[in-house]
């Protein structure tokens, strides 16, 4: 079940890189974008949480996020030793269209699917995540 998830969670990285090729994002970047297009600043480590990536990693996303203009780092008011990220008015379309790739993506895998084969994989996908921490 674990390999036939990891191809899973591979082909769905590709597909949507293709759905957004002209956006030229990676996979990590466009997941982070999609976590953001809420419009809800996140600290850092909230962030990664989110999108199950290390802090460092998405650090090195989030550099190249800013560099691109798509999101900003601000010193969080409540504590100023951490950041908040958000994203900038030229971010929040490349989050959009990340996060409408994978609505569409996930209501095309979704329309053959019953509501218990569904509550089933949501079972397994929880069961997996709680064993995985």
């Amino acid at each position: 079940m674990i390999l036939a998830l990891h191809r899973a969670t591979h082909a769905t990285l590709h597909a949507l890189q293709a759905r957004l090729a002209d956006l030229d994002l990676t996979a990590s970047e466009i997941n982070a974008l999609a976590n953001l297009a809420d419009g809800r600043a996140r600290s850092v480590g909230e962030l990664a949480a989110d999108t199950a990536t290390r802090p460092t990693t998405l650090t090195s996303v989030l550099d190249r996020l800013v560099r691109r203009g798509y999101v900003e780092r601000r010193l969080d008011p409540a504590d100023r030793r951490s950041f908040l990220v958000s994203l900038t008015e030229d971010g929040q379309p490349a989050a959009d269209a990340a996060r409408a790739a994978m609505r569409d993506l996930e209501l095309a895998a979704l329309a053959g699917i019953t509501s218990s084969d569904l509550a089933g994989f949501s079972a397994v996908i929880h069961a997996i995540t709680e064993v995985s921490q």
